[in-house]
């Protein structure tokens, strides 16, 4: 089973420390690091995206300190950065001063690994995600371009290339990293490459999972791939903050559903954030579940989910009440 591919429970995202939501200081984010070091976290994801690189500077800056075999460490590619005076309009808050374009050709894809080691200040990375190669991406890709004109310079390209790094001893293994499921079910269905593990973010969370149940997790299961479900708390809903899947909008039948599991989480006595862990977890073709934090204490309730006991009862009010699919594996 895939669970051999990243054996961490759970892991430390990015996007916060590459001040995501808010502006964060150096000394803000060196605390988090610290805060999820100490409280047992080892598998630390990023990205040359988060932040325009100041997300995978502020790992480094924490990592390098530490014996490069006590963690895991994973980053993308996809996004060339560039510094020529432009500083683009992003969803980051003071990100570094740099300008992007994406490429997933196999020269930018090598380039953008080697730029990623420099900026982290460590020797080597475990696995690289080739990033945001997805549909819901379209409206940002250049001169007209689709997710799918990007996936076939990525299957002649990245793909080959990231295997050929592997191949080197560069990586451990590679994958994609979206946020939706087509790209991975393409990958893994339609290409003859050789992926090892993927991160699919808001995929599958309490509020949304049934695609991942009917689409995904076959497909893993049939290939027998790794996979990390990434952002269970849909990027901020579940966890108490005013925003679903990166944005701010709240849609009325997801804060609905939100509502109807806050009613069954309070006549058990469980805790939203912890059992949103855990759900995300749960599936048997789940590696890990990843999740950010711009606090130490996020990070130490984070890990503490795993040890929290929650009733059967209330997993099975949530089933009957259609507050979650009747099909998802629940704890034990």
């Amino acid at each position: 089973m895939s669970r051999e591919v990243l054996k961490q429970k759970f892991g430390l995202g990015g996007v916060a420390i590459g001040n995501g939501f808010k502006v964060l200081s150096d000394k803000e984010a060196e605390n988090t690091l610290e805060g999820a070091w100490n409280a047992g976290v080892r598998y630390y994801d990023t990205s040359p995206w988060y932040g325009l690189g100041l997300s995978e500077r502020r790992f480094g800056h924490f990592l390098h300190n530490k014996k490069r075999e006590d963690y895991i460490l994973t980053t993308k590619a996809g996004r060339l950065l560039k510094a020529n005076g432009n500083k683009p309009e992003t969803m980051w808050n003071e990100p570094a001063p740099f300008d992007y374009e994406y490429d997933y050709s196999a020269e930018a894809v090598r380039r953008s690994v080697e730029d990623s080691l420099q900026r982290l200040g460590v020797e080597s990375i475990d696995y690289v995600f080739i990033h945001d190669l997805s549909p819901d991406h379209n409206d940002e890709y250049k001169d007209g371009t689709t997710w799918l004109d990007h996936f076939e310079v990525a299957r002649t390209g990245a793909m080959p290339e990231l295997t050929r790094m592997r191949e080197e001893g560069i990586i451990k293994g590679w994958g994609l990293g979206v946020n939706t499921i087509e790209p991975i079910v393409k990958t893994l269905e339609e290409t003859d490459a050789d992926p090892d593990l993927f991160l699919s973010a808001i995929q599958y969370s309490m509020i949304d999972h049934k695609k991942s149940i009917d689409e995904l997790f076959p497909v893993i299961d049939k290939h027998d791939v790794g996979l990390i479900a990434a952002a269970p708390f849909s990027a901020g809903l579940l966890s108490g903050q005013k925003r679903y899947n990166y944005g701010g909008e709240m849609p009325d039948d997801k804060v609905k559903q939100l509502n109807g599991m806050k009613e069954v989480a309070e006549k058990y006595n469980v805790d939203l954030s912890k059992a949103s862990i855990q759900f995300s977890y749960a599936p048997k073709v789940v590696n890990t579940v990843l999740a950010g934090a711009s606090k130490p204490k996020q990070v130490e309730e984070n890990m503490k989910a795993f040890d929290t006991k929650i009733p059967s009862g209330f997993w099975q009010e949530l089933k009957e009440r259609n507050l979650i699919d009747s099909r998802c594996e629940t704890p034990e």
